[in-house]
């Protein structure tokens, strides 16, 4: 593939630093890299959670202006860029590539498009208190370590599992987690597109490995070049656990395909 720009999308409950090693990774073969941060959570976790719960900015935040601010920086880059997202940047990942923004796409452990309904019990488990039912929208919402322990870092050792987050968790708008039930989360799954990798995790328990191949399987086959690899032993915090390099890998090995 002639595009050597990358752009890295975030997911919900962390920092774009969860890309900081993943950045210099791609830098050392060849490619530029940009991991902007989400509007309003340009900051360390620490920082962002200092405002936790009253950063209001970033608790007005919705997926649709989300979605619509990567959409203008993909548009901004100098060319077309090779698109990779972790969860909820996972789903904005296909959702710019259904709006043939990216020369190609990896949703890693991706949050499902509208129309996928993601009856997981862990799924449910992990993300129930994201939506704030009951609560103020108006207040952030940050996930206890406890859920973190589930969600994210589940078969670490309790010593990684607090090192992960304090480094990563930050406070998130719960507006943007509902806006995942919503027609901002449509994709077009009949659509042509750019070359598309969806992986997922044998351990994840938030985006479990059978709700991303339910994904997968939404896709038409239709001629566009379509690929799914599930990683053994890969939790949620896949970009930080320890050998995440072999992730990194396979990842660059599928762009250089095409």
């Amino acid at each position: 593939m002639k595009t050597k720009t990358v752009l890295f999308l975030t997911g919900a409950f962390v920092t774009h630093h969860c890309w900081d090693e993943w950045k210099v990774y791609f830098e050392n073969r060849g490619y530029t890299t940009i991991a902007p941060p989400w509007p309003f959570k340009d900051g360390t976790a620490a920082e962002l959670r200092a405002r936790q719960p009253h950063d209001t900015d970033l608790a007005k935040l919705t997926l649709a202006e989300l979605i619509d601010h990567y959409a203008d920086i993909a548009r901004g880059l100098p060319e077309k860029p090779i698109i990779i997202g972790h969860s909820l940047g996972g789903l904005i990942t296909q959702i710019l590539l259904n709006r043939d923004l990216a020369a190609a796409a990896v949703a890693i452990h991706s949050v499902p498009p509208q129309g996928i309904i993601p009856y997981e019990f862990s799924f449910l488990k992990s993300t129930w208190g994201a939506l704030g039912l009951f609560t103020s929208l108006d207040e952030t919402y940050l996930m206890p370590f406890e859920t973190w322990q589930y969600a994210f870092v589940n078969e670490m050792p309790l010593e990684a599992q607090q090192k992960a987050y304090d480094d990563f968790t930050a406070p998130e708008s719960k507006r943007v987690a509902r806006g995942g039930l919503t027609s901002a989360a449509h994709v077009d799954f009949d659509k042509p597109h750019a070359p598309l990798l969806l992986t997922s995790g044998s351990l994840d328990n938030i985006i479990p490995a059978h709700l991303n191949n339910r994904n997968y399987h939404r896709y038409k086959q239709n001629g566009s070049v379509l690929e799914y690899k599930e990683f053994p032993g890969r939790n949620h915090h896949l970009l930080a656990q320890p050998g995440w390099e072999n992730d990194a890998n396979y990842i660059l090995d599928w762009i250089k395909n095409y």
